[in-house]
């Protein structure tokens, strides 16, 4: 593959060699690396701030050998007018590879048609890959345990999401899903149903994805084997926060709806979260909580991204 935009640019055995990488990632951790990356620099295009995104990929190119350089959208010409296409031909002609982080879904996809350099989706309105990519890796260690396949740990399972189901999370849990073989409940206000954009993104793949979308967070939550939120109100939707907040009430994870899940179900959120909102407290200090290892695990998937990309675009 060329470049890493939506969890499907990765076939079924090609995201188990992502996998396995990460897991070999993670266990040698501070041990001297394959310097896959070495010699190289990889451009970080962010039109939204980040913490995660941009420390674990930063961190993760450094480990790989590669040198990670930071450009904000508007300390570059892309800010000034110039056109995407152009700047992703420039930039090209410096780097080995480009991370983007931005509103538009459109906006990388035509910067990766541009690109000769492998462009990965660092989020996007519609997508945020990485993210899902870990969260699975994350859940599929949990229940594969050491040495365990990954990908076959993650094949029947129930995966309940609450919340903002019609945003990038969602959508990328709904493809992810396909990709994953699992199955997806999304409980949600009336009229979040899942959009028409990612409805033509199963349809252009030809894939059927198992989800089911509820205005019942209870229906969604039964005989699930992970439950998922997110923030009700994402970047650039400030204006309408109170009105999200009073929505979104129903569907926050509380102790009470998180104990109808599966009694050994994990609980994720891809942080920030914003306890009292979206997640109750008490289910943040769950032993089922697994927020932090998904945070950790960015890191190694990302890695194990990149150095596919890299090793795709030198052949």
């Amino acid at each position: 593959m060329k470049h890493f935009l939506k969890e499907t640019d990765f076939t079924a055995p090609e995201l188990a060699e992502v996998f396995a990488r990460a897991r070999e990632f993670k266990r040698n951790r501070g041990r001297p690396g394959p310097g896959v990356l070495a010699g190289q620099t990889w451009a970080m295009i962010f039109s939204k701030s980040s913490t995660r995104t941009r420390v674990s990929f930063e961190v993760g190119i450094h480990e790989l050998g590669g040198h990670a350089l930071f450009l904000n959208r508007n300390d570059i010409q892309l800010g000034r007018g110039e056109s995407i296409e152009d700047t992703a031909r420039v930039l090209s002609r410096f780097v080995h590879g480009l991370i983007v982080r931005t509103h538009g879904h459109g906006d990388i996809m035509r910067l990766a048609d541009a690109s000769s350099v492998p462009v990965i989706n660092g989020l996007t309105d519609f997508l945020h890959p990485c993210q899902i990519l870990a969260d699975a890796f994350t859940a599929a260690e949990h229940w594969a345990g050491p040495g365990g396949d990954l990908v076959a740990a993650l094949k029947g399972r129930k995966i309940a999401f609450l919340g903002d189901t019609r945003f990038n999370m969602a959508n990328s849990w709904i493809l992810g899903a396909s990709l994953f073989g699992m199955k997806i409940s999304l409980a949600g206000p009336k009229g979040f149903e899942p959009g028409p954009e990612i409805q033509a993104q199963l349809k252009y793949e030809g894939r059927k994805a198992d989800y089911h979308f509820t205005t019942d967070p209870a229906e969604a939550v039964a005989g699930a084997d992970l439950v998922y939120t997110d923030v009700w109100t994402s970047m650039g939707q400030e204006e309408e926060a109170k009105k999200r907040v009073a929505q979104m009430k129903p569907y926050a994870v509380t102790a009470k709806l998180f104990a109808a899940a599966k009694p050994d179900a994990l609980f994720m959120h891809c942080l920030p979260a914003h306890p009292g909102e979206e997640v109750e407290q008490a289910v943040l200090d769950n032993p089922r909580c697994v927020i932090f290892d998904e945070a950790e695990n960015r890191l190694h998937v990302q890695k194990a991204i990149m150095a596919a990309l890299a090793e795709s675009a030198r052949k």
